[in-house]
């Protein structure tokens, strides 16, 4: 044997005669190369959970106003009750009401009430104001696919654009996205807009991850112009496709319990084929949405939303067959190649094929007005005949941007049970003389025109002291 060589276990049992048995030693190598391999198969799905805390409330009663509950449904001179951080009671009389006799009572009398408005494609906090290159943090773009990296890694929970969407457009949820440099930007989150020192204090409980994805001119551009892959469309779907096998067969060998090492890009991939993790997918005209839709079905995953979507309007078919939400503006169009067949009608044409229709602002100006925005696409699809109710024109910025980022069955509409994310309007919220007058979290009054204490500003607003006033 040459000097220095090792035997194999079984080629040492048999120059010692043995049986080829394991000494105790051997095994315990054994053990700790299995537990390096559950360790892999197991790892922690959610190394950093929400730590967000409801803001103390009080049981408050609003009655006289109109309702919007988010799904259709309108109630003239209503009641709302909010308790325990939740919503005890909608309806047109107190009479099945068990009303607390401490419960604050406001009158609604001329005023509306809806669900907390929601936003499902923004930028806040990882492309805070003020909006300087030290702030940009939205766009991992170093490689066409980076599944991988996190949105609420790089969220600034002190972006002043949190306090202008609560007092200004009523938001209460927002979904926070990587930008679209990439065909697979890395993993939304949904936070809820309260001030908290951490961005895990604004995380929303149980709610699910996004993979932000992206089609067409983006990638090509930030990719291609480079002399990298991809430059063409083909391309991006090759890259895609390429990434998804990938992703099968990390998900194939982690069932199998045979996975060696984890791989943090593949692990997201793995958890939007086990629809866990929602794909909110950036994409612009009708061809290429059919073909991500034919590709979500050769992968086995599901699209829950298109963003931008300006062409959405020429397969409202296929989108309401897949069940694929397009979450869209109500007239931006024009500023590259893929949103010049853009039309203003898109949304109405949307809901007269039964798609589901949301109006998203991705901008820090936008999800100030998203209320106006849904208005405005009313107005639009009312001048070529489709008449739309303002009850439904409400869904498209509470109910179905919920159910897009998977918390309807929390929050988005008003019912029993559902989170008191709620908004009271001092009038009707598709007017534009309209704006919120109070805004409850979680029952709890966080916004309050008429109070200056319930006007809250980011810690970077309060300024830095003058020269004269350090000491």
């Amino acid at each position: 044997m040459r000097k220095g060589a090792f035997l194999s276990v079984a080629a040492l049992a048999l120059v010692l005669g043995g049986t080829g048995v394991l000494s105790a030693k051997d095994k315990d190598d054994k053990k700790e190369d299995g537990a390096a391999v559950k360790a892999a198969r197991d790892f922690n799905t959610n190394p950093y959970p929400s730590t967000y805390k409801p803001y103390p409330g009080r049981s408050t009663l609003i009655v006289g106003a109109t309702i919007f509950d988010g799904r259709g449904g309108r109630i003239e001179r209503g009641v709302v009750l909010l308790q325990g951080g939740k919503i005890a009671g909608v309806g047109g009389s107190l009479a099945d009401m068990d009303v607390p006799a401490d419960a604050v009572r406001i009158d609604g009398t001329g005023k509306f009430i809806t669900p907390g408005v929601i936003d499902v494609h923004s930028h806040l906090g990882v492309y805070p104001s003020p909006g300087v290159e030290a702030n940009s943090d939205g766009n991992e773009a170093t490689a066409p696919t980076t599944p991988n990296v996190w949105a609420e890694h790089s969220i600034w929970p002190q972006d002043p654009g949190f306090s202008r969407a609560l007092a200004n457009g009523g938001v209460t949820s927002l979904e926070v996205l990587p930008g679209s440099a990439n065909l697979m930007g890395g993993r939304s989150v949904v936070v809820k807009n309260v001030y908290a020192r951490t961005v895990q204090g604004m995380k929303f409980p149980d709610a699910p991850y996004g993979l932000k994805m992206a089609c067409g001119e983006n990638p090509k551009r930030v990719y291609g112009g480079k002399g990298r892959t991809p430059s063409t469309r083909m391309g991006n779907f090759a890259v895609n496709r390429e990434t998804w096998i990938k992703a099968q067969e990390y998900r194939a060998k982690r069932a199998a319990g045979k996975l060696e090492a984890r791989d943090l890009a593949l692990e997201t991939l793995a958890g939007v084929l086990d629809g866990k993790i929602l794909v909110q997918n950036h994409c612009y005209r009708a061809d290429e949405m059919a073909l991500v839709l034919d590709m979500a079905k050769e992968f086995g995953y599901h699209v829950s939303a298109f963003h931008h979507a300006v062409e959405a309007y020429k397969i409202g078919d296929l989108l309401k067959q897949a069940d694929t939400c397009s979450a869209i503006w109500s007239d931006w169009w024009g500023f590259k190649m893929e949103a010049y067949d853009a039309i203003p009608e898109n949304a109405g044409i949307l809901w007269k094929a039964g798609a589901c229709v949301v109006i998203h602002s991705d901008d820090e100006n936008g999800i100030q007005r998203l209320n106006q925005e849904a208005a405005k696409a009313q107005g639009d699809a009312r001048r070529i005949g489709i008449n739309i109710p303002d009850a439904d024109v409400v869904g498209w910025f509470t109910y179905n941007a919920a159910k897009a980022i998977g918390v309807d069955k929390m929050t988005g509409s008003l019912a029993p049970g559902l989170m008191g994310d709620v908004v009271l309007w001092n009038g009707n919220p598709l007017s534009v003389y309209s704006r919120p007058e109070k805004v409850w979290i979680d029952g709890a009054l966080l916004f309050d025109s008429s109070n200056r204490k319930l006007r809250p500003v980011s810690d970077f607003e309060l300024g830095q002291p003058g020269e004269g006033d350090v000491k």
